[in-house]
Order: structure tokens, then sequence, then C-alpha cells
């Protein structure tokens, strides 16, 4: 595929993922929130796992551990608690910060180039989220905003992880690898904290089906799969497109209204995620002569 394609698809991960939200309060309202994790990423594994008939081998085991833990457990245990101990538009700027480690991360771990472009595409789009869903009633929990940012530093690990430990596998079999393990890590701890079963009828069902199958095993397919095409910099600049699609579905379908200011916060996100796939495609060199006029 060509590499407007594979961002495309990779795209569609962090869009799905913002439905989230918009599913959980509207088909699962009052779910124990660390069950309703469990439930998404567990039976979404073994799934992948019974499709693909591949488990890894024992020198793996380790290293699909550390991020099924960084990738799901540990990523949404802290992003449901700071769902709970912040407003939605405070936990999704903290979160936001997640492709400026990543870069850093992918510098240090991967030797990857810090790229300036990259770097402010990434601070554009951090203060664009700002713009779209920070509100005035913001109020600030110390708890809160230490899950958000241990939240957004464990998915950063994971994703340059990712990159760094590429099994000889295809990407679907290392997503049932990794979703099978968080829902394993995950299951004792939804135990402990707040083991109560959601309310099941067809709304609940239908929402857990959509977390799990599209949300959880479809998109993070795709996610893996542009980790390895594209590299993490530049997957982890699309991340910016969940929380714009959170507030595109809140004024659809719920009637939400999107003032000037969010709309601008809009424009600079998406611009911000185009200035950063530039960056990753054409390097430094060619960005500078392209965009800048010189060598």
């Amino acid at each position: 595929m060509s590499r407007p394609t594979d961002i495309a698809l990779t795209a569609l991960a962090p869009i799905v993922w913002g439905s989230s939200y918009f599913v959980s309060t509207e088909f699962l309202p009052g779910a124990p929130p660390l069950t309703v994790a469990a439930l998404r990423a567990l039976p979404a594994g073994l799934l992948l796992l019974a499709v693909t008939r591949q488990l890894p081998g024992r020198d793996w085991l380790g290293r699909v551990a550390v991020l099924g833990l960084l990738n799901f457990a540990l990523f949404w245990s802290a992003l449901f608690i700071a769902a709970y101990r912040l407003p939605g538009g405070v936990a999704a700027t903290l979160g936001a910060v997640q492709p400026l480690v990543v870069l850093l991360l992918a510098a240090l771990w991967l030797g990857t180039p810090l790229r300036l472009a990259s770097v402010l595409a990434a601070l554009a789009g951090l203060f664009g989220v700002g713009m779209l869903i920070l509100g005035p009633e913001a109020r600030l929990d110390p708890v809160g905003i230490s899950a958000a940012l241990l939240g957004a530093l464990s998915m950063a690990a994971g994703t340059v992880l990712s990159r760094r430990w590429q099994p000889p596998v295809p990407p679907l079999s290392f997503a049932a690898w990794q979703l099978t393990a968080g829902g394993v890590l995950l299951v004792p701890l939804a135990l402990v904290i707040d083991p109560r079963l959601p309310q099941m009828d067809a709304a609940a069902l239908g929402g857990l089906l959509w977390l799990g199958l599209v949300g959880g095993a479809l998109t993070y397919w795709a996610f893996f799969r542009g980790i390895a095409k594209l590299g993490p910099a530049a997957v982890a600049g699309l991340g910016f497109l969940s929380p714009l699609s959170a507030v595109v579905l809140g004024w659809a379908v719920l009637g939400q209204g999107l003032s000037p200011l969010q709309a601008a916060g809009a424009v600079l996100v998406l611009g911000s995620v185009w200035l950063g796939q530039k960056a990753a495609a054409l390097g430094p060199k060619k960005f500078r002569t392209k965009f800048l006029g010189r060598a």
C-alpha cells in the first residue's frame, strides 16, 4: 500500500477510539470501568488468537507481557481513573502530551532524529486539543492529573516499544498477543477494585461488542500495523484525531454545541496532524527545502 493509504488506515484507530466515551456513557452507564476494560480486551484478544492460531514463543512472553501492561492494563486503568476524577477536557488535554513523549522516547530508544517540525506539530496539536475541549469549569485533582499523565507515558512507552520489539508475525497476531496479555492483567485488577458486572441488555451488549471488536480488535490491528509501517512518531501524531472525533460525535449525535473557539481548535488539530505526517515522511532536509525554501 502507498503511504497515504497506510496513514488513512492507521487514522481509523484514533477516530474510532474517539467514540469510546459516547458508547460507554450512552450504552454502558454506571458500568464498572475496569471490568468493562477487561471485557473489552480479553475476549477480543482471545478471538484474534482463535483466528490467527499463533501463540508467542517463550522468548516473546516477557516482552508481550510488558506491552500488554503498557498499552492496555496500565493505560486503560489510568485512563478510567482520570476520566472519573477530572473533567473530560482536562483528562484529554493531559493525555495529548503523548505524542511529545513518543518523540522523546523514540529518540532515546530507537535513535530516531528529534525533528523540530515534529515537535512543533505535537505542540500545535496539544494546543488545539486544549482549545477544542478544555472549558472554564475545569477543576484540577492531583490524583486525576497523575493518572492522566501516567496513562500518556504508559501508552507512549508501549507505542515505541511496539516498534522496537517487532516479532516475525503479522500485525493481527501481534495485536492478539497484546490484547490477551492486557486482558489477563486487567481481570484480577477488576476483581480486586470493583468486581461488579455491567447490567447486560441489548444496548450494553452492543456497546461491549463495539468496544471489543471494533474499538479493540480491529483498531489495534490497524494501530500496530501503522507503527510497523509508519513509525511511532507518525502514528502518535494521529492520536490527536481521537478527541476531535469525540467532539464531532457529540455535536452530530448528541446535539452538543460547537463554539468558534472549538472550531478553530479543530482546524489547528487537523493542521498539526498534516504537519506531523509531512515532517515524518520528508525528513528534516527535504522538509526545509520544500516548505521553508532552504536546504
